[in-house]
């Protein structure tokens, strides 16, 4: 079984595949500068709990800035991008060690926003994980009132590429000068986007207060293993599974079911941490029901340290309607123009 392709080399595929949707996302979108509009010069904002691919961000970094979220290992504190954090949060769920996540302090926000006005943008969206599982957006929201720049900000209401796949599609929205109403639009879509997922033990989940203690202690005792989802922008149980085996082909059948009921189709990604051959098998069950590959990334650490070693999540974009002109162009349908193409560190915010 190969290897899973990092968020540094997000182009890898296995022997044999035909590129996806990532690789016509790569470059910058023609369709969207052909469409000859105009308006404010717009930027994007986003958190790295979006799992938005390194060089996807890098390639769009001018309309495109990732803040990201502090992940803290017995009183260390890392950050996504720039440390090692995978491999110490590895090492600190196989020993039990603390772990705590927290949002970006709200400086971090007002200095982003401030770079980017002086960078000649006149227009701000900033869209961030649920607020019903961080304080991003409030930190986001607090920094809007103190710059002078036009900034607004949005709850995606969900998590992983489910956001990211969003905050693309709004990136290359900007790009093109699209209105309010357009970028708006697509990200109110990632609110009805679905992530499904499984993990090993809910005991992450209870100790980072994602769910009740009679929640947790209810799989333990009775080895029962739920189907969870993002819900309202909370994290709930879709389905109560007895064994991990019946969990996971739940999730394929679910997956399956709710992409085929896509009336454009859907976009699969598949999320993981520490196992990777796992990780492929799923892509693999789930490649005939996605519009172009489906993309497998790790992750992110700050979502990892409450989800836990094992866990698996699949997220099912559903594609905007062709017909409809107030959403984005979905950046994964091929195109006959395009060439082959501050609070205290550490601090921990609760749900």
């Amino acid at each position: 079984m190969p290897s899973a392709p990092r968020r540094g080399d997000p182009t890898a595929q296995p022997p044999g595949r035909s590129p996806g949707f990532l690789e016509r996302l790569l470059p910058r979108d023609r369709r969207h500068r052909a469409r000859g509009r105009s308006g404010p010069r717009t930027a994007v904002v986003t958190d790295t709990a979006s799992a938005i691919p390194a060089a996807w961000a890098q390639e769009h970094a001018e309309h495109l800035r990732v803040l990201p979220l502090p992940v803290m290992i017995d009183g260390q504190i890392y950050t996504e991008g720039l440390d090692d954090v995978e491999t110490a949060l590895a090492m600190a769920l196989a020993t039990g060690a603390s772990v705590q996540t927290s949002r970006p302090a709200p400086g971090a926000f007002q200095r982003t926003y401030e770079s980017l006005a002086a960078a000649g943008f006149e227009r701000i969206y900033s869209l961030h994980l649920s607020q019903g599982l961080s304080g991003t957006v409030d930190a986001a929201c607090w920094a809007a009132e103190q710059v002078e720049v036009e900034v607004t900000v949005m709850d995606t209401r969900t998590v992983g590429l489910a956001q990211g796949l969003a905050v693309m599609d709004a990136v290359l929205a900007a790009e093109a000068g699209a209105g309010a109403q357009e970028l708006e639009a697509g990200v109110r879509r990632a609110q009805d986007h679905g992530l499904y997922f499984v993990v090993p033990s809910l005991e992450q989940l209870r100790k980072g207060g994602r769910i009740g203690a009679a929640a947790s202690m209810f799989g333990t005792l009775l080895a029962v293993k739920p189907l969870l989802a993002i819900e309202n922008g909370r994290i709930g149980v879709h389905e109560k599974v007895r064994t991990m085996p019946r969990a996971m082909s739940r999730l394929v059948e679910i997956s399956r079911e709710e992409a085929a009921a896509a009336p454009a189709g859907a976009r699969i990604a598949v999320h993981y941490f520490g196992n990777p051959d796992q990780a492929h098998e799923l892509c693999a069950e789930l490649e005939s029901s996605s519009v172009g590959d489906v993309l497998c990334e790790p992750l992110p650490t700050v979502l990892a340290a409450h989800a836990g070693a094992g866990v698996l999540a699949v997220v099912i974009a559903a594609l905007a309607p062709p017909d409809n002109p107030d959403e984005p162009v979905d950046a994964a349908a091929p195109s006959e123009q395009d060439p082959p193409e501050d609070d205290a560190p550490g601090s921990t915010v609760p749900a």
